[in-house]
């Protein structure tokens, strides 16, 4: 089990109906897909809490796809040969909740969280049915992991590129573990004495719990108020936006 005594009770006591929502979680380790991943231990926890309100939740290692570099929806259309982005972009869509986790390294996201982050940007032109940006009325948040300094960075950076798109997010959407500076135990590892590094450290648990029930709220929130209402930031009423092809990724 995932969930402390205190993550458990809260978990048991909420009373909220989030049943009909949609999450799905990226893990942009940098690991092959048939390896551990440090950033999965953390997530393991996120979707406990989740499916213990009766979400439902997917999951992918970005490892194990090839995300082809460009901002486009589908770069085979654009000289690569091989782009499964087309296969993944589907789960984000039907979705409510869109979870990142990403290692640090070098004091940053993952090059796969960065990848990720391109082709949610891919979508930029693209419109709801109410001509909003496609994104508008779904949430995201950030999990981290890593033994040096830099959650908060990398969150920042996540979850700027996130609103930017058009997601929503709510406060405190982000959580995180490191351990002490420079080499040594990586979140869920093993110690001598038979604990698990990370898994007893409050302040981790806390966000994590945090994080994932304001997911849950605003999801609720948006869901139940049919998104943003359509007034003051529809793409489609701005004549520019409306010409064909605009934007054009080529000049980002």
């Amino acid at each position: 089990m995932a969930l402390n005594e205190k993550q458990d009770e809260i978990c048991t006591g909420c009373e909220i109906d989030f049943s009909d929502l949609r999450a799905v979680m990226f893990n942009a380790t940098l690991k092959p897909p048939e390896q551990d991943s440090h950033t999965d231990t953390l997530l393991d926890v996120v979707a406990e809490i989740l499916e213990s309100q009766k979400v439902s939740v997917k999951r992918h290692r970005l490892s194990g796809y090839r995300l082809a570099p460009g901002v486009y929806p589908d770069m085979t259309k654009h000289g690569w040969d091989r782009d499964d982005w087309p296969k993944l972009s589907p789960d984000v869509f039907d979705a409510d909740i869109i979870i990142l986790g990403t290692p640090i390294w070098l004091g940053e996201k993952s090059s796969l969280a960065q990848s990720f982050i391109e082709k949610l940007y891919a979508h930029s032109g693209e419109t709801n049915d109410q001509g909003q940006y496609a994104f508008y009325g779904k949430v995201g948040g950030c999990v981290v992991t890593g033994n040096e300094d830099g959650i908060k960075h990398v969150s920042a950076g996540v979850l700027y590129a996130m609103s930017h798109v058009g997601l929503t997010i709510p406060p405190q959407a982000d959580c995180g573990w490191i351990g002490e500076a420079g080499p040594g135990p990586s979140y869920g590892d093993e110690q001598d004495d038979g604990s698990r590094a990370g898994f007893d450290n409050d302040f981790t648990r806390r966000n994590t719990t945090f994080m994932t029930f304001n997911l849950l709220h605003a999801a609720r929130m948006l869901k139940d108020n049919g998104g943003y209402p359509a007034v003051g930031n529809v793409k489609t009423q701005w004549s520019e936006d409306s010409k064909p092809g605009w934007p054009n990724p080529e000049h980002r």
